[in-house]
C-alpha cells in the first residue's frame, strides 16, 4: 500500500510539472526551482524560458552531478518574465544575493571593496569611498586592495594640485572670501581655488587629465602636457612651464611603474578562473593601452560539480554588473562562451556603455591559444590559482575548511586531474652502492597517511644499481600482482625522482593497461615532472599542493630508509656475530639490543658481555675479538 501511495505521488508530481512546462513563455526571464517545503533551491536566467526550463526535465540520463541532484529535489517552479536579457541577468543576481539558494554558486559580495570617486561639484574632490551613489559623480573601481588605491591617490597628489578640503566652493562663497588658505597652498599642493586664486576652468582641465590617467590614457596625457609646457616656454611663461615639467616627470615615473603586457596598445579585460573542491577564484586583469593597470579577484563557494565554463560566466556577469570601469575593446577568456551567454554579456555591456556615456564599440571575445595573448591568459590563470590557495589557507585557519581538502583541490587544479585525488600512492627506492635494494610505497587518503596500506618491497629482478629497473619492478609488483586485487587503485601516483623514473613508471603502467596519472617530484629544487614532457615545472613554496607532495615524498623516503636499515642490520648480524662459532641469532640480537652495534660489541669488556648474555657465550665472543 505504501509503495502504491508513493508511486501515485510521484506520478502526480510529474504530471503537475509537465502541465506547467507546457505553459511556459518563450520570452527572457528568470526561473526559480522550489523543493517540497516551498524553499527556493535554485535561481537561473534564460533568453528563452521555455527551452531552458524544459531542458532540465527532458532526459534524466543526460544530467550529471549537481544538476541531477538539483532536479531530483524540484517539486515546483516559478518564472518571472523580463523585457530583456540584461533585466533577467540583473534580477537573477539580486535574487541569488537575497535568497542564497542551496544549488547556486555563491559569489562573495564586493560591497566592502573601495572605489575612487571624482565628485560632481564645482572644483571636484577626489577621495576613496565604499559607498556608491548615483549622483552624477565619476566612479572608478571596485579595487580589491585599499593599499593599491591609496598609492594611486598619492601619485595623483604628487602630479596634480588637487584640493583636499571639504569646503563647498560655490562662486558666491569664493566671492565672499569665506575660506582661508590652508597649508596645502603654501607647500604647493593646491593652487588656492577656495580664495579665488585658481579658475574653475583651469581646475576642470586638470580633472579631465586625471580621468584620462585613471582610464590608462598615459601616452596621450604625456603628449598633451608636453605640448602645453612647450607653448608656455615659447610664450616666456617659465614659471607655468616649470610646473608642467614637474607634473610630466611624476607622470612618467607613474607610467614606468605600469607593466607593459602587449605592444598593440589596446584596451583588454582578461578573465581566468581556478576552482577547488567547493571553492573558486576568478581574476580579472585590467589592461589599458597595453599596460596592466591592476587586477580584481572574485571568490565563489558552493562550486562543487560546476564546470569552468559556468564559473567563468558567473565571474563575467558579476564583474560587468558592478564595475564602473571603461568597457574594453577585447575580452580574453580561457573557455568559449555559449551563444546565449555571449548574447547576454554583450547586451549587458551595451547597457553599461549607454549608462556611463561611453563610446559604443564592437567588443571582441577571444580564446587565445598561442602567442602573447595566450601567455597573458596563462599569467592571469596562475594568479587565480595562487589567490585560491591563499583563500583556502585562510579558510582553514578560520576552521572553515579541512586541511586535507585544500591541498587535494589545489593538486587537482594544477595537474588537470579529472577527479579529486582522494587516494595517492608514492614510491621511493633505497640502496647502499647497489646492495640491499628496496622500495617503499606509502598511501595517503584524503590528505592523511593510511599506514595500513603501506607496503615495502625487497627488489630481486636485477643486480647492482639500476633506478629504472627498480622502478619498473615495484610498479609491476604493485599494480600487476596480487596487490592489485588486495588494494584499491589510486587516483594519483607519485614517484621520487625525475624524468627517467616518471617515464619508466608511466611505460610500465601502460603495459599493464592502467591509466592512473603519474608524476615525479625531484628533491634538488622540488621540480615536478610529468610523463614524456621535456621540461618540469615548479610550484610556489607556499603552495598547499607542494606541501602535500613533499609530505608524501618524505614519508615514502622515511619508510624506505627504515626498511633498508633493517635489512642491512640483519645482513651485518649474519656476516659477523653469527659467523662466530657457537653464537646464534638470538644471542646476536640480545647483544645488538644491549650495545647498539657490532662495533660496540667488539669493544665491550668481558664483564659487560657477561651482564648481557650467558658467561660461556660471552667468553667466546671476547676471545674472538681480543685474541
Amino acid at each position: 500500500m505504501d509503495n502504491l501511495d508513493s508511486s501515485t505521488l510521484l506520478s502526480d508530481r510529474k504530471k503537475a510539472l509537465e502541465e506547467k512546462l507546457s505553459t511556459l513563455p518563450t520570452s527572457p526571464g528568470i526561473y526559480q526551482f522550489m523543493n517540497d517545503k516551498g524553499r527556493v533551491i535554485y535561481v537561473g536566467k534564460a533568453k528563452n524560458l521555455r527551452n531552458r526550463v524544459r531542458s532540465y526535465f527532458r532526459n534524466p540520463q543526460q544530467l550529471f552531478g549537481k544538476t541531477l541532484v538539483l532536479v531530483s529535489h524540484v517539486e515546483s517552479f516559478e518564472v518571472i518574465m523580463t523585457t530583456s536579457e540584461v533585466e533577467a541577468l540583473i534580477l537573477e543576481n539580486n535574487l541569488i544575493k537575497e535568497l542564497k539558494p542551496r544549488y547556486n554558486v555563491n559569489l562573495k559580495d564586493d560591497k566592502t571593496y573601495p572605489y575612487l570617486v571624482i565628485t560632481n561639484e564645482p572644483f571636484p574632490r577626489i577621495f576613496l569611498t565604499r559607498q556608491v551613489r548615483r549622483d552624477g559623480s565619476t566612479w572608478f573601481g571596485p579595487y580589491t586592495e585599499a593599499g593599491q588605491l591609496r598609492t594611486i591617490l598619492d601619485l595623483l597628489g604628487s602630479i596634480f594640485p588637487i584640493r583636499s578640503c571639504k569646503h563647498r566652493l560655490s562662486p558666491e562663497n569664493i566671492a565672499a572670501q569665506k575660506f582661508k588658505l590652508c597649508l596645502d597652498y603654501h607647500i604647493h599642493k593646491c593652487k588656492g581655488a577656495c580664495a579665488g586664486l585658481q579658475s574653475e576652468e583651469e581646475y576642470l582641465i586638470m580633472i579631465e587629465e586625471i580621468i584620462r590617467l585613471l582610464k590608462g590614457r598615459t601616452s596621450a596625457m604625456i603628449r598633451t602636457l608636453t605640448e602645453r609646457m612647450q607653448r608656455f616656454a615659447s610664450e616666456l611663461k617659465f614659471e607655468q612651464a616649470a610646473e608642467l615639467k614637474a607634473q610630466l616627470d611624476s607622470l612618467k615615473r607613474y607610467a614606468e611603474r605600469q607593466k607593459v603586457v602587449s605592444e598593440d596598445a589596446l584596451d583588454r579585460d582578461v578573465f581566468a578562473v581556478a576552482s577547488g573542491e567547493d571553492d573558486a577564484c576568478g581574476v580579472v586583469f585590467k589592461i589599458r593601452e597595453g599596460k596592466l593597470l591592476g587586477s580584481q579577484r572574485i571568490y565563489m563557494n558552493n562550486t562543487s560539480g560546476e564546470t569552468e565554463e559556468v564559473l567563468q560566466s558567473r565571474v563575467l556577469e558579476k564583474y560587468y554588473l558592478e564595475t564602473l570601469e571603461l568597457i574594453p575593446d577585447e575580452i580574453l577568456l580561457r573557455k568559449s562562451l555559449s551563444e546565449e551567454e555571449e548574447s547576454a554579456v554583450r547586451a549587458l555591456l551595451a547597457e553599461k556603455q549607454k549608462e556611463e556615456k561611453q563610446e559604443k564599440k564592437q567588443i571582441r571575445f577571444l580564446v587565445p591559444q598561442i602567442g602573447e595573448k595566450a601567455h597573458l591568459m596563462e599569467m592571469c590563470h596562475q594568479n587565480a590559482r595562487h589567490h585560491l590557495e591563499e583563500y583556502l589557507i585562510e579558510k582553514q585557519k578560520r576552521g572553515e575548511a579541512a586541511r586535507e581538502h585544500y591541498g587535494l583541490a589545489s593538486l587537482k587544479e594544477l595537474l588537470h586531474l579529472s577527479v579529486l585525488p582522494q587516494r595517492i600512492e608514492c614510491f621511493d627506492n633505497s640502496h647502499l652502492q647497489g646492495s640491499d635494494y628496496v622500495s617503499s610505497m606509502v598511501c595517503f587518503e584524503k590528505g592523511k597517511p593510511k599506514k595500513s596500506d603501506y607496503r615495502k618491497f625487497k627488489l630481486k629482478s636485477f643486480d647492482g644499481s639500476d633506478d629504472y629497473a627498480a622502478m619498473k619492478e615495484v610498479i609491476q609488483r604493485r599494480y600487476g600482482g596480487t596487490l592489485a586485487k588486495d588494494l584499491p587503485m589510486p587516483d594519483l601516483i607519485v614517484v621520487d625522482g625525475g624524468k627517467g623514473q616518471v617515464n619508466t613508471a608511466f611505460t610500465m603502467l601502460e603495459t599493464l593497461g592502467i591509466t592512473v596519472p603519474v608524476i615525479g617530484l625531484a628533491k634538488r629544487i622540488e621540480e615536478i615532472f610529468t610523463p614524456h614532457v621535456r621540461d618540469p615545472f615548479n610550484l610556489p613554496k607556499t603552495s598547499p599542493a607542494l606541501k602535500l607532495l613533499q609530505q608524501l615524498r618524505d614519508e615514502a623516503h622515511r619508510f624506505a630508509i627504515t626498511y633498508h636499515r633493517k635489512l642491512r642490520t640483519e645482513r651485518t648480524l649474519q656476516t659477523e656475530l653469527t659467523a662466530i662459532e657457537g653464537i646464534g641469532e638470538k644471542t646476536a640480537f640480545k647483544l645488538l639490543k644491549q650495545f647498539g652495534s657490532v662495533a660496540a660489541v667488539s669493544k665491550a669488556t668481558l664483564e659487560e658481555l657477561k651482564a648481557a648474555i650467558a658467561a660461556k657465550s660471552a667468553e667466546t665472543i671476547y676471545r674472538y675479538y681480543h685474541s
